[in-house]
């Protein structure tokens, strides 16, 4: 092999998500073979000619026909929705997404969203300015993690990071997925894709990690959440369009659900009169769930150890499945 060349681009307005000198100089520390490259997102089509392996954050398919050496696309996020999964799988391109750190502060992301509701946080936020006192307001809406029943769905990765989290406070977790993990994590009670019914019925608490696929597409509906115990809180921290809006709202509206809280939405930023945007038990974040002073650190310390499997003709970590509506419940 000639000496591989791999083009980075990682640019962000926020320095957590952007490579930076120090990031660059590592990498060609340790690999001294390897031509190291960066160009600005709006250059890459232009310089992908000499490329072997692409890092960045977005990859468009119309960038495939400039990249005739093209072998391997890297991703930095634990979603590949946004990259041209079946193009490249096409053009017989690797495509990989990361994995091992979005866990720790998407669950904390989730746990103070949890807790905002359970110990009446955000109630307390919202009247405060025009009441003076709602301990008994607080006494009939509080409720206890330890105890209480945490349905994870899409438990991957980042979801055994949140099962921890979890149990910490004393929550049984049930980990939804459409397969049971290799090695099982303990604690947590598995159940396939197929009985999600009957893990949102049982639950006090719904997380949804689910991707972005033709099978997770609204499954988040108007039956799904009927399913649910009745006084539940759901929380989306997967992709908006696996939640049927109108029906989480059908379902708040009706008293059926105790709150949501929601780091994605459709569409991305809600318009400033939507309902769920003035929804009293409605919390949004602003996809903001992976918020980590390390992430770029540990974003390149992935891709370094899947840059030596590659140079080593080993097969790669992270590897994106091309999109299956028979496979719905793959999850972070």
């Amino acid at each position: 092999m000639s000496r591989p060349v791999v083009l980075v681009s990682l640019e962000s307005p926020h320095s957590f998500w952007r490579l930076s000198a120090e990031h660059e100089r590592s990498l060609r520390i340790a690999f001294p073979g390897v031509d190291f490259r960066t160009a600005a997102e709006e250059d890459v089509p232009y310089r992908l000619a000499e490329a072997h392996v692409y890092l960045g954050w977005r990859f468009e398919p119309s960038w495939l026909a400039n990249a005739p050496h093209l072998n391997w696309i890297a991703s930095p996020a634990a979603g590949t929705d946004h990259l041209p999964v079946a193009e490249a799988h096409s053009a017989g391109v690797a495509l990989t997404r990361s994995y091992g750190f979005h866990g720790r502060p998407m669950a904390e992301h989730a746990m103070g969203l949890i807790l905002g509701f359970s110990r009446g946080l955000f109630m307390s936020q919202r009247v405060q300015r025009n009441r003076t006192w709602w301990k008994d307001d607080l006494a009939a809406e509080f409720f206890d993690l330890a105890g209480s029943t945490l349905a994870i769905v899409g438990c991957g990765s980042i979801g055994g990071h949140l099962a921890r989290a979890a149990r910490a406070f004393g929550m049984n977790v049930i980990g939804v997925r459409r397969a049971p993990p290799v090695a099982p994590r303990a604690g947590i009670t598995w159940m396939h894709a197929s009985a999600v019914h009957r893990a949102v019925a049982v639950a006090d608490v719904v997380v949804n990690l689910l991707p972005a696929t033709r099978g997770t597409d609204r499954l988040f509906d108007h039956r799904l959440f009927t399913a649910c115990k009745p006084g539940a809180l759901f929380l989306n921290l997967g992709r908006a369009t696996t939640v049927d809006q109108q029906a989480l709202l059908a379902a708040l509206n009706a008293g059926h659900l105790r709150g949501a809280a929601l780091d994605v939405a459709d569409p991305k930023p809600l318009p400033a009169r939507h309902p769920l945007r003035l929804h009293p038990r409605v919390v949004l974040t602003p996809k903001s769930s992976t918020l980590c002073r390390t992430y770029m650190n540990e974003a390149v310390a992935f891709f370094a150890a899947n840059l030596r499997r590659y140079l080593a003709g080993q097969p790669l970590n992270g590897l994106a499945e091309v999109p299956d509506a028979h496979s719905p419940l793959a999850g972070g």
